[in-house]
C-alpha cells in the first residue's frame, strides 16, 4: 500500500506538471506575435512610400512607436504569465504534498487508536530504577529493571530469550542450570508492575483524597 501510494503521489505530481506545461505552451503559442504590429506598420511604410504630407509621415511614425510599445508590453505580459504558471505549479505541488501528509497522518492516528499505545522511545535508568516510556515515567523494582534491561539488550541484538536464558543472564549461571519457570516468573512480575502503572497512568487515575476516576472522555464510553 505504501509503494502504491508513493507511485500515486509521483504520478499525480507528474500529471500536474504535464498539465501546466501543456497549458503554458498553448497559452504562449496563442499569444500574438510581439512584432506583428511592427511588421504591419513596416508594410504600410512600404505600400505608401510616395507619401508627401508631413502629417501622414508623422502618423506612420506614431504607429511605429506604438508598435514598439506594444511589443515591449507583450513581452512583459509573457514574463508575468510565466511567473504565475511557476507559482501555480509550486502551489499545486505543495497542496498535493500536504494532502498526502494529511492522509498519512490520518492513517497513522487510526493505527495508534486501534493499537492503543505505541512505544516511540524507551529509556531505562538503571541507577534510578526508572523507565521512561515515550514521555511517561514509571518506577520499577530492581529485579524488574534487570529483567527489562535483559529484554532490551536482546531486542537490540534481534535475539529471543527463553525463561531459562533470562534467568541465566540475570543470575550469572549457565542456562542449563536455570529453571524456565524462574525466568517466566520474572517476566510476570515485570508485566504486573509495569502494566499496573501504565493502566494507572492512562486509564484508572488515583486522585489524592478523593478516589479513583477513568482518565478518558465520557463521550467515548459505551456499555453493551
Amino acid at each position: 500500500m505504501r509503494v502504491t501510494g508513493n507511485r500515486f503521489v509521483i504520478g499525480g505530481i507528474a500529471s500536474i506538471f504535464a498539465v501546466l506545461v501543456i497549458a503554458a505552451l498553448l497559452l504562449f503559442l496563442n499569444l500574438p506575435d510581439a512584432n506583428a504590429f511592427n511588421a504591419r506598420v513596416e508594410q504600410l511604410f512600404i505600400e505608401n512610400a510616395d507619401l508627401r504630407s508631413q502629417a501622414e509621415v508623422k502618423l506612420l511614425e506614431i504607429l511605429a512607436q506604438s508598435g514598439t510599445a506594444f511589443s515591449e508590453t507583450l513581452g512583459s505580459y509573457r514574463f508575468v504569465i510565466f511567473v504565475l504558471l511557476v507559482f501555480a505549479l509550486a502551489m499545486l505541488v505543495a497542496a498535493v504534498a500536504f494532502l498526502v501528509m494529511l492522509v498519512a497522518l490520518t492513517r497513522r492516528m487510526g493505527q495508534i487508536e486501534r493499537k492503543g499505545i505505541e512505544v516511540n522511545s524507551l529509556l531505562i535508568a538503571r541507577e534510578q530504577n526508572t523507565v521512561y516510556l515515550n514521555n511517561l515515567e514509571f518506577k520499577l523494582t530492581g529485579a524488574a529493571i534487570e529483567t527489562l534491561s535483559v529484554l532490551a539488550e536482546a531486542r537490540m541484538d534481534d535475539d529471543v530469550l527463553s525463561g531459562a536464558e533470562i534467568e541465566a543472564v540475570i543470575s550469572g549461571k549457565d542456562a542449563s542450570d536455570c529453571d524456565e519457570a524462574a525466568g517466566a516468573t520474572r517476566i510476570k512480575r515485570l508485566r504486573d508492575t509495569l502494566g499496573n502503572q501504565i493502566v494507572s497512568e492512562l486509564l484508572v487515575k488515583n486522585i489524592a483524597r478523593r478516589g479513583y476516576v477513568l482518565a478518558i472522555g465520557k463521550d467515548v464510553i459505551r456499555m453493551v
